[in-house]
């Protein structure tokens, strides 16, 4: 099932897709285990400066996982240049990979992606996309940690 931005929409305003299992730890547990960047951007919703993630510019073949619970979120096959400075996808791996959460904040109006597993922050995805889906998930590339084929 290719996602549409209607299906976005709809998951963030009426619930998401339920998780294959969850993940959840406090605060302090994912201190401990992940590093200052990576618990800053996943835990705390900050965005890493735009074309400071080596991600943008691989397209090596493999798949894309959350880098706190290691759950397998895009495949390389759906990443495409999108030129905004983060990773893009149009894709998730699967409809239950990313919750949706509207989000107002800075003043705009956003659709947050989030791990379905583990609630950690991704980025956004938006409707302006390059392919057939018209999706862009613009991903902070230190949210995700990359598994070659």
């Amino acid at each position: 099932m290719m996602l549409k931005w209607k299906d976005v929409l709809k998951f963030a305003r009426e619930g998401n897709p339920e998780p294959s299992h969850t993940v959840v730890k406090s605060p302090r547990e994912w201190r401990d285990i992940l590093d200052e960047d990576v618990f800053t951007i996943t835990r705390l919703s900050a965005t890493e400066r735009p074309f400071s993630s080596e991600m943008c510019e691989a397209f090596t073949p493999g798949r894309y996982a959350c880098a706190c619970c290691e759950q397998p979120l895009f495949d390389s096959g759906q990443k495409f240049e999108s030129s905004s400075g983060w990773p893009s996808f149009d894709q998730p791996l699967t409809p239950d990979a990313i919750a949706y959460i509207e989000d107002g904040s800075h003043g705009m109006q956003r659709i947050e992606v989030k791990c379905n597993v583990c609630d950690a922050h991704l980025g956004h995805v938006f409707p302006d996309g390059k392919t057939e889906s018209g999706l862009r998930y613009c991903i902070n590339g230190k949210a995700t940690t990359f598994i070659s084929a």
